[in-house]
């Protein structure tokens, strides 16, 4: 993979690692988990005028309306998805600026990366290329309708909310695979865990969290 500027000041790896020590406080335990986040360039995801609040746990804005998610809800996502070993292929809904994604790729086979805004999706590519993520693939489409052509996934991640859980993701899961995915309307929704079981489809709340909704179309 591609070697990247260190940064300085509130890019440091001093920085870095006190972002580290947050998550562990907060629960993220998981050490492949922990050591992606510690080494993600997260300021190379945002605009440079925002490179100082990298490593802050805050969301950002990327412009479009849309936001790079706080680092803590990326990890716990991650996390939650990956709860029960590695997994082959994974359905990332909402590319945004590609650091969800660029944290998944090194601890999964392949990621389908999907976007419904262009200009987006052309930014996420092009960045993850340049930094050197080759197990992802990334396309222009509506997240309401997953990947079919790719499915079924082993995991689903979805980094906006829809008011319910989009049958067509539903579908598109893997028997014994996961699914984490921020549900509800208004400001705060439920971040949900859910799994293809024996039995049938299964159901767990994680937080309460606040994401951008899911939109239909793309642009």
């Amino acid at each position: 993979m591609t070697k990247w500027p260190a940064g300085i000041g509130m890019t440091s790896q001093r920085t870095r690692d006190r972002l580290i020590a947050r998550l562990q406080q907060l629960g993220i335990n998981n050490p492949q988990v922990l050591d992606v986040m510690r080494t993600t360039p997260r300021h190379l995801f945002v605009e440079e005028a925002l490179a100082s609040r990298a490593y802050e746990d805050t969301a950002l804005p990327i412009g479009y309306g849309q936001t790079i998610s706080q680092p803590y809800i990326v990890a716990l996502m991650t996390q939650a998805l990956l709860a029960n070993g590695p997994l082959a292929t994974v359905l990332e809904v909402g590319s945004g600026s590609g650091y969800q994604t660029a944290v998944l790729s090194p601890l999964v086979g392949k990621v389908y990366s999907v976007e419904r805004l262009e200009p987006l999706l052309q930014s996420a590519r092009r960045r993850l290329l340049r930094l050197g993520y080759r197990n992802v693939s990334c396309k222009l489409a509506d997240g309401n309708w997953g990947w079919e052509e790719r499915a079924p996934f082993d995991g689903i991640i979805v980094t906006a909310a829809p008011a319910t859980v989009p049958n067509a993701l539903l579908s598109q899961l893997a028997p014994g695979g996961s699914m984490v995915i921020p549900v509800g309307n208004g400001e705060m929704q439920e971040l949900l865990l859910i799994k293809h079981t024996e039995s049938g489809i299964s159901r767990l709340v994680l937080e309460r969290v606040n994401f951008v909704p899911l939109l239909r179309g793309q642009n």
